[in-house]
């Protein structure tokens, strides 16, 4: 069918059109994960006014009158649902399908459900193929477990440094541009800037030839003050090395936690990442420690453009509903930025 000046055909992508936000009554974890991997799920909708039909494989959409461009992507963390991956219901081949089942364009995946498989190509082939043919972009790679990068031992840095690249080049095979790593170092102030620093331009680059990003995380002891990250960002001195401003990672040690806020956005400069953490939601929907518009606002207004990663944490909700709590969120935030004037 012909289309209007006014109309664009777009490619559709499967479960891209859906609205998970409620599910049946009395579904367990299971059950909602058989239902993202099924073709067809956007028939589990109960929200008749804001599903769209997916019948065909292209789908017409107006053109708005002035384009905006999204303040922010959304993507998802598969560290959001690590109970299920540790409880073998669902395997991490499967990551991607579905992320894509539960609305997500962008997947960040974690090297602990994938330890072995770093220099698997048979396996990261498969792995690259499911993100394909879901029509998901793989945005980057949590890498835990390798070493302090920023350890006293000179030796013990430069093995550090080792034991990422292999992760580094899984990244680039699936086409991520990151790898994000963590800061840990030992000493004084001081010098744990200066380590964690030289490990970091080291690997840095390294990723460099291979166009990946490295990118730290404030995710516990000092990594936590933001201070003294962007202290390292500075001696790093090196364009492929960045920050993930987590939202809830703040905590330096018992009893001394970093303004979230400040935190955030003195990360922001660096960012090329972020990590939006949730626990727990009210009946409004509004994350019960965290303002998300006020949080949001710090990223945007620092020019971030790019995706915002899921990772739900809290107890009380299961990890579906916790991780389609915070998307829900984070579009509703996303949405009152695109009604605020440029």
């Amino acid at each position: 069918m012909a289309s209007s000046e006014n109309e664009i055909h777009v490619e559709g992508r499967p479960g891209a059109s859906k609205d998970p936000g409620r599910w049946p009554h009395g579904w367990q974890r299971r059950d909602l994960f058989t239902a993202a991997l099924a073709a067809g799920t956007a028939a589990l909708s109960t929200n008749t006014h804001t599903a769209e039909a997916t019948e065909t494989s292209v789908r017409t959409v107006r053109k708005p009158a002035v384009p905006r461009a999204l303040p922010f992507k959304i993507s998802l963390a598969q560290w959001s649902l690590h109970k299920a991956l540790r409880a073998g219901e669902l395997d991490p081949l499967d990551f991607a399908k579905v992320a894509n089942g539960f609305g997500f364009d962008g997947i960040e995946y974690v090297n602990q459900f994938y330890a072995d498989k770093a220099k698997d190509r048979t396996y990261l082939a498969e792995l690259k193929r499911r993100a394909a043919d879901e029509g998901v972009w793989s945005v980057l790679i949590m890498v835990d477990r390798e070493g302090a990068m920023g350890a006293a031992d000179k030796a013990d840095r430069a093995k550090t440094v080792e034991n990422h690249k292999k992760w580094v080049e899984a990244a680039a095979y699936l086409g991520c541009h990151a790898i994000r790593v963590n800061a840990h170092s030992e000493g004084s102030y001081d010098e744990q800037i200066q380590r964690a620093a030289d490990g970091l331009q080291s690997l840095a680059t390294y990723a460099d030839t291979l166009g990946i990003n490295v990118i730290v995380e404030n995710h516990g002891g000092l990594s936590s003050n933001a201070q003294w990250l962007c202290a390292v960002m500075k001696a790093a001195a090196h364009p492929r090395c960045g920050t993930l401003p987590d939202f809830g990672n703040f905590r330096i040690k018992e009893g001394e936690e970093y303004d979230r806020y400040q935190g955030t956005q003195e990360l922001m400069p660096y960012a090329k990442s972020v990590s939006a953490k949730s626990y727990d939601f009210d009946k409004r929907g509004e994350e019960t420690k965290i303002d998300y518009t006020r949080m949001m606002k710090i990223v945007t207004t620092a020019g971030y453009r790019g995706y915002v990663g899921v990772e739900y944490e809290g107890s009380r909700l299961s990890e579906v509903d916790g991780l389609l709590a915070t998307k829900k969120l984070l579009e509703k935030v996303r949405n009152k930025l695109l009604r605020t004037p440029a």
